[in-house]
């Protein structure tokens, strides 16, 4: 009789862990375009942009780590694009630098 009871709580509790899933493909972009922002020394071009992508990309690592996998989701959109503005801003002043 009990066990009657304790299989629909068990199985609410299976689904309800179900339905979150872990942003792996967020979290790999946005480390890339870090990544590829630091590689164009966005750091030294476009250091504000270049800081909040930093910033949102420490947080997104923090939160995937804490499994709050919806707050990681949302930090490593946000890095991802402050990194690839600064990116942008950091390729545009070395070639217009170079002309």
């Amino acid at each position: 009789m009990k066990s009657f009871f304790l299989l629909p709580i068990f199985i609410i509790l299976v689904a309800c862990s179900l339905t979150t899933t872990r942003p792996k493909e967020e979290m790999s972009l946005a480390t890339a375009a870090f990544l590829a922002a630091r590689e164009a020394n966005a750091h030294i071009s476009a250091p504000n942009l270049f800081r909040k992508a930093e910033y949102y990309f420490g947080r997104a690592k923090s939160a995937y780590r804490k499994k709050y996998f919806d707050k990681a989701k949302q930090y490593s959109l946000l890095t991802k694009k402050f990194a690839e503005k600064a990116e942008f801003l950091a390729l545009r002043k070395a070639v217009l630098e170079n002309m």
